[in-house]
C-alpha cells in the first residue's frame, strides 16, 4: 500500500519549498510530499495518485495563483474528492473567496503567509485527525 499523500499547490517555489521541508522534519516518513505549481499542475497530480491508488490526505493551497484561483482550485477537488482536507495558505485572499471556498469546497482552515510553523503543523494535524 502506497503511503497517503500531502499536497502542497503555491505559484512560489521557495513556499514550496519551505512548506515541504516543515512538513517532514513535523511528520518524517508517514507521508509522501507532493508539490505543484499552479492548480492545474496539482489537478494531474492527484490524477496520477488516483491512477496509482494513492490517498491524497491533505491539501494546502495558495489562493493567488496564476489560472485557476485556489478557492475554485478547492471546490472542483471536493466535488470529485469530498473527503480531502483542505487548507488555504495565502497572503491575499479575499473573504468572499475564503467564505467559498468555506461553503463550496468544505474548507478545514485557512492560514495567512508568512505562517507560522506551528499553526501549520497543528492545523495539518486537526485535519489528519477525521481519518482516525
Amino acid at each position: 500500500m502506497p503511503k497517503p499523500v500531502i499536497l502542497c499547490v503555491d505559484d512560489e517555489v521557495v513556499v514550496l519549498n519551505s512548506l515541504k521541508i516543515q512538513l517532514k522534519n513535523e511528520f518524517g516518513d508517514a507521508y509522501l510530499y507532493e508539490v505543484a505549481e499552479s492548480a492545474d499542475e496539482a489537478l494531474e497530480i492527484i490524477q496520477e495518485m488516483e491512477e496509482e491508488q494513492t490517498d491524497i490526505l491533505v491539501i494546502v493551497s495558495d489562493w493567488l495563483m496564476p489560472g485557476i484561483k485556489g478557492d475554485e482550485f478547492l471546490q472542483r477537488v471536493h466535488q470529485k474528492y469530498p473527503h480531502v482536507v483542505k487548507v488555504m495558505l495565502t497572503g491575499q485572499a479575499d473573504e468572499a473567496a475564503i467564505e467559498r471556498a468555506k461553503t463550496q469546497a468544505n474548507l478545514h482552515s485557512c492560514l495567512y503567509k508568512p505562517w507560522d510553523r506551528n499553526e501549520l503543523v497543528q492545523t495539518i494535524k486537526s485535519g489528519l485527525e477525521k481519518y482516525e
